[in-house]
């Protein structure tokens, strides 16, 4: 399993061009395992919406419901020890309480976080690959 930070998720919902074919093959190739979803993404995308940062072509409550029900989709929740080690991350790591989470997050399920955040990819402590170096 790997879990997409919530642009990438998006991105690859929208077919975003800054994904490039090779990721996207990659990504869809995986969908036959396991893609895990923070909860945290559905609410970040919710607050983008709700401040007019992202649209999309439907409601944003069809859009959730189609981008969740995606093949190999896993929606995983913000267990207790995430959120309180969210708060724990060794070393320094900025303060955004979505990227603090799904570092948190990944680093609970051992799994790879797909972003394209700098500061993300900079941090030491968590298995991050940028999405143009992503390999199913």
């Amino acid at each position: 399993m790997f879990l997409m930070d919530t642009h990438i998720w998006i991105w690859w919902v929208q077919g975003d061009k800054r994904l490039t074919d090779r990721c996207i093959a990659a990504m869809d190739k995986c969908a036959e395992n396991e893609i895990g979803i923070s909860i945290i993404s559905c609410w970040e995308v919710a607050m983008l919406h709700s401040h007019g940062r992202i649209s999309f072509s439907c409601s944003l409550d069809d859009w959730l419901e189609k981008a969740c029900a995606y093949p190999g989709i896993n929606i995983l929740p913000l267990t207790r020890d995430a959120a309180v080690n969210s708060s724990r991350l060794p070393g320094d790591f900025h303060r955004d309480p979505a990227d603090r989470m799904l570092v948190a997050t990944a680093r609970e399920h051992q799994c790879p976080l797909i972003t394209a955040d700098e500061r993300i990819l900079a941090y030491p402590h968590v298995n991050s690959i940028h999405p143009d170096q992503f390999k199913s």
